[in-house]
């Protein structure tokens, strides 16, 4: 498969995932038992460190400084974090809330920590990223 193929798929793999992540927003509720407590934080940090990933995935087409293409994939699901929780408001059944958006941005710079090797300030150290 060529370098231009996998640049697409890296890309719609993040767009299809934003769009399933959009329609989860716009459903009154979700189907998921309340099993202990803080699991809708940990459930969101998991959605974004998906996300993470695949940001990850599709910027490194993007950008060769590591440290750029951590903060810009990071940036990316932070912002779009901020957005999902804005749209929520517009749901009933459903409200924003920061702590879910710090969970999403925090899910998201783990997910690029482990995708990683060696970032600086605070993404691991050196600055090699792993292909």
């Amino acid at each position: 498969m060529g370098k231009a193929m996998i640049k697409v798929l890296d890309f719609m793999g993040l767009f299809l995932y934003c769009l399933f992540i959009y329609w989860l927003s716009g459903q009154p509720s979700l189907p998921v038992p309340n099993l202990f407590s803080l699991q809708d934080k940990i459930l969101h940090a998991a959605a974004y460190f998906i996300m993470g990933i695949l940001a990850w995935r599709s910027f490194k087409h993007l950008f060769n400084l590591p440290i750029i293409l951590a903060w810009f994939s990071v940036a990316f699901c932070s912002l779009y974090g901020i957005s999902d929780e804005w749209h929520q408001s517009f749901i009933e059944g459903r409200f924003p809330d920061i702590i879910d958006w710090i969970a999403d941005t925090g899910g998201a710079a783990f997910s690029f920590r482990s995708t990683s090797a060696d970032i600086p300030t605070g993404f691991g150290g050196t600055g090699v990223v792993r292909q």
